[in-house]
């Protein structure tokens, strides 16, 4: 999925980026980042008129593209060129550089496909079927079911997600039950009902898991949207 954000010309800011067990490729400044999969919020403070531009990976597609293990970027900004191979990271900065605002995402989107396409990323691949493990903890199912359904033991399972996802399936499902609880939150569900159909035990858990994964709390959270 393809992205942008730019801060106002008269003011920057302070953006909140939530765990949501994602990596990004990010045009920011000049430069390309990779940005790791979160288990925290992390703060992107921006200058008057900053833009950026990113590619972002659903939960567990980002090792193909950077042919690294997600959990090697757990938490992490760090340059393209420190993932890909310099040459190649230098060539899509110029690339990036040389475009109009409005091309950047399909040049973006463009430099992954051919990699992917030359299979330089394959080292970093799971075998792990990370979109089967995304459905079967957003349907509330326990660890050791979704181990036995995959044919993995439970300690398999932890070091596949690890390699996937950047983190075991117990902090994933976690990450993924907040994402969700958030969307219906915004859509206008009373918190309460929110705790109830996505699986905290009380609206009480359901505070104190934001407050821990967002550094905030659910209603300062929601009221800056």
């Amino acid at each position: 999925m393809v992205w942008e954000r730019r801060a106002g010309a008269g003011a920057g800011g302070v953006a909140r980026v939530l765990p949501d067990g994602c990596t990004d490729l990010i045009w920011s400044a000049g430069r390309l980042l990779v940005a790791g999969p979160d288990t925290r919020a992390h703060l992107v403070v921006d200058r008057p008129g900053a833009a950026h531009t990113g590619l972002r990976f659903a939960p567990g597609v980002g090792p193909a593209a950077f042919g690294l293990p997600a959990s090697a970027l757990r938490d992490e900004r760090v340059p393209l060129d420190e993932v890909w191979p310099r040459a190649e990271a230098a060539r899509l900065a110029e690339r990036m550089a040389a475009v109009p605002a409005a091309a950047r995402a399909e040049a973006l989107e463009g430099a992954v496909t051919e990699r992917l396409r030359a299979g330089r990323a394959r080292d970093g691949q799971s075998s792990l079927p990370h979109a089967r493990v995304v459905r079967g903890l957003c349907a509330g199912g326990t660890v050791a079911a979704l181990a036995r359904d995959i044919g993995l033991s439970e300690r398999q399972l932890r070091r596949r997600c690890l390699d996937a996802f950047g983190y075991g399936p117990k902090t994933l499902a976690r990450v993924l039950r907040m994402g969700h609880a958030l969307e219906l939150a915004r859509a206008g569900e009373p918190l309460a009902l929110v705790a109830a159909r996505v699986g905290y035990a009380d609206q009480a858990h359901l505070a104190r898991e934001v407050r821990a994964l967002a550094g905030v709390p659910v209603t300062e959270l929601l009221a800056a949207d």
